[in-house]
């Protein structure tokens, strides 16, 4: 069986090769994850970049999980010896402390730095995370300003560059970085659920019967017969969407899945993590 998801874009490609020299600049990374997918939008290569540098995870679109989720990732993170930060950078909610946390980070940096009888510098920072993430609507909120382009869907930013947000700080606004293959096709899965990877990597009728799954996994499959009028009962994911065209769409599966997926990432559905944290770890 092939792969369900298959991207790698030549414009992220390059941008990863450039990406490896930049970072040899960088002294502080900011992470930024989906937090309807903590774990699905870790990039595999984020432990080789992060390499003797400080790292901030941020756990972008809080406002698409419920109050209980944000609760029980943050208790996980920190019992792993890690404190995200939660923010719905299109509002501007949590940048105030991401901001201020990058600023110690900075200073933490700089005193190292004149210990060992160097010049206090601006602290150079990279914003990181799969494509869509948030990456250049949270520098924009950072910057409290339009100067990274942003919009909703994945592949804008389309190369790397400085900006300057303070005399103290510059961040390195990058693509959205995909590793060369996608190997978890679980975790790709709910990356293209979330929109957090490019349309062209995926057949939305393969990946809404798979949101279906999923949705009854986490037991929310209440929201479909809510939102659509049409129970989940013993269907599958592919069986469900079947029926939903039938019902809706003059029998369309690809206007289904797609009206699907576009429901739950506008919220439609309501606020739902995909993702929960592990029980044993």
């Amino acid at each position: 069986m092939s792969p369900v998801i298959q991207w790698y874009p030549g414009h992220i490609a390059k941008a990863e090769r450039a990406l490896q020299e930049q970072l040899k600049l960088v002294d502080v990374i900011l992470e930024v994850r989906d937090a309807r997918i903590p774990l699905a939008s870790c990039h595999p290569h984020m432990g080789q970049w992060a390499k003797g540098k400080q790292r901030l995870l941020v756990l972008n679109r809080v406002d698409m999980i419920q109050e209980g989720d944000r609760q029980r990732w943050l208790q996980w993170f920190m019992a792993q010896n890690e404190t995200p930060f939660f923010t719905n950078a299109q509002r501007g909610q949590g940048v105030r402390l991401l901001q201020q946390a990058a600023r110690n980070a900075g200073r933490t940096i700089n005193q190292r730095r004149q210990q060992r009888g160097m010049q206090a510098r601006a602290v150079r920072a990279v914003v990181l995370g799969f494509p869509n993430v948030g990456k250049s609507a949270l520098i924009n909120r950072l910057l409290q300003q339009r100067v990274a382009e942003s919009a909703a869907r994945p592949g804008v930013t389309r190369q790397l560059r400085w900006i300057r947000i303070s005399p103290t700080l510059e961040l390195l606004d990058t693509p959205g970085v995909l590793p060369p293959n996608l190997k978890d096709q679980q975790a790709a899965i709910k990356l293209a659920i979330c929109d957090d990877i490019g349309q062209a990597a995926y057949d939305p009728c393969r990946i809404a019967p798979e949101l279906v799954v999923l949705l009854k996994h986490l037991q929310q499959e209440q929201r479909l017969a809510d939102r659509y009028d049409l129970a989940l009962g013993d269907h599958s994911g592919e069986g469900y969407l079947y029926d939903l065209a039938q019902k809706r769409y003059q029998g369309n599966l690809e206007r289904a899945a797609r009206q699907l997926l576009q429901d739950y990432r506008r919220g439609q559905l309501g606020a739902i993590a995909l993702e929960q944290p592990p029980q044993n770890s």
